[in-house]
């Protein structure tokens, strides 16, 4: 080979090399910025979620609160008695506190502000132990308070000392302690814990209102009768527009 042909050789091999290293720079730099794109777009939809998804603040006093006879409970202003949200939950149902914690005084809300008649249903969907008996004790307990406006403090201090799904849990001691701190003041409430005076009556009702209803879980949200889908009942804007809508 001569010498004049053996440099031509190296200069290709040259070229070649700078060419896949350019190549190669390009592919590094297209990887970075699409990976910068990406993150941006993340956090972008993260802070809308947040945004979307953000809890209301109980703007003021509370709708009246009716506890009917037959267990479920009525929060609304006097003569408003549409469009209906009807709630039903699980005090031991994990998805039902995150549901109240999401979306509970979004319902507060509406309902006080007259734009909603909100019902609860309190059910036991589980069939085997702990959770059974930890939610019969529950909602038997929660069936002890009259008062409306009491029943509804219970009910959010269920929530918030929720036990777990694998322990037993709600024991007479807890719920009376919680029923003091939730400001009940009937004169046989700890007695009607203790002997879990409303278990038969509540698993009778939750039996039927399942089967009536032809729920397969909770917490299940209608609004006028018709289920919500989970990305409007557990996102509190939606929520509050689907019943606004309903409204007009």
């Amino acid at each position: 080979m001569s010498k004049r042909t053996s440099e031509a050789a190296r200069a290709r091999i040259a070229a070649q090399r700078e060419a896949v290293r350019k190549q190669e720079k390009r592919r590094r730099v297209t990887m970075i910025v699409t990976i910068a794109v990406v993150a941006v777009i993340a956090i972008a939809f993260a802070v809308w979620s947040v945004r979307l998804g953000a809890s209301e603040k109980v703007a003021g006093g509370l709708a009246p609160v009716t506890v009917e006879k037959n267990g479920t409970v009525v929060m609304a202003q006097p003569g408003v008695t549409a469009p209906v949200v009807d709630v039903f939950e699980d005090f031991q149902c994990p998805a039902c506190k995150q549901f109240e914690e999401t979306s509970g005084s979004t319902l507060k809300n509406l309902a006080a502000e007259g734009k909603a008649k909100v019902v609860y249903h309190s059910l036991t969907i589980f069939r085997q132990e702990p959770t059974m008996g930890n939610s019969l004790r529950a909602a038997s307990a929660a069936r002890c308070v009259t008062d409306g406006q009491q029943w509804l403090a219970f009910h959010d201090k269920l929530y918030q000392n929720q036990p777990s799904e694998t322990a037993p849990g709600f024991t007479a001691d807890e719920l009376i302690k919680w029923g003091k701190e939730a400001g009940v003041n009937s004169a046989d409430f700890e007695t009607c814990v203790r002997e879990q005076r409303n278990a038969a009556a509540h698993q009778q009702l939750s039996d039927k209102t399942m089967s009536e209803q032809k729920l397969t879980g909770t917490p299940t949200v209608k609004l006028d009768g018709k289920d919500l889908e989970t990305n409007v009942a557990f996102v509190p804007s939606s929520l509050r527009a689907a019943v606004e809508a309903a409204a007009k």
